[in-house]
């Protein structure tokens, strides 16, 4: 069989990437215990959603925040929050189905269908949605990078 240089050292570039790819057990049974971390991270953020807390909400997303709604709207954290902290907007129920969270690295894939009721300008309307949920390790902690919801 002949190697030619290029595949040879194409090869020999992508096998420490490769490696360093591969989870090992450790690694495995460390992002299912990091999983329960970012699911108690998503119910921190609905207890702040009800709350309408914003010093939680601050808390428990990043600066570079992407929040997508299944409107197509697409908020900064600013944008997430004002409405929460002020109570133009509010939550009288939530609840949360068909949840899943996978750890990858530093980052997590959270996705659930979020059910419940929203309160905008003193209307009220009912929602029904499914969400998709980036989180990534910051320091010791889980913090929302993106969100983005879509009609089920």
């Amino acid at each position: 069989m002949i190697i030619a240089r290029r595949s040879a050292l194409a090869a020999a570039l992508a096998a420490p990437v490769l490696l360093h790819t591969m989870p090992s057990k450790a690694v495995e049974q460390d992002a299912a215990g990091q999983g329960a971390a970012v699911e108690a991270q998503v119910d921190a953020l609905t207890k702040a959603l009800l709350a309408g807390d914003d010093a939680a909400l601050d808390a428990l997303t990043l600066d570079g925040l992407s929040y997508g709604h299944s409107s197509g709207l697409v908020q900064d954290k600013k944008a997430f929050i004002a409405p929460l902290a002020s109570k133009r907007q509010t939550f009288p129920s939530i609840t949360l189905s068909d949840r899943s969270a996978s750890v990858v690295g530093d980052d997590a894939i959270a996705r659930h269908v979020f059910t419940g009721e929203v309160v905008t300008d003193g209307k009220s309307a009912p929602v029904h949605i499914g969400v998709l949920q980036v989180w990534h390790r910051d320091g010791d902690r889980w913090r929302l990078l993106a969100r983005q919801a879509f009609k089920i």
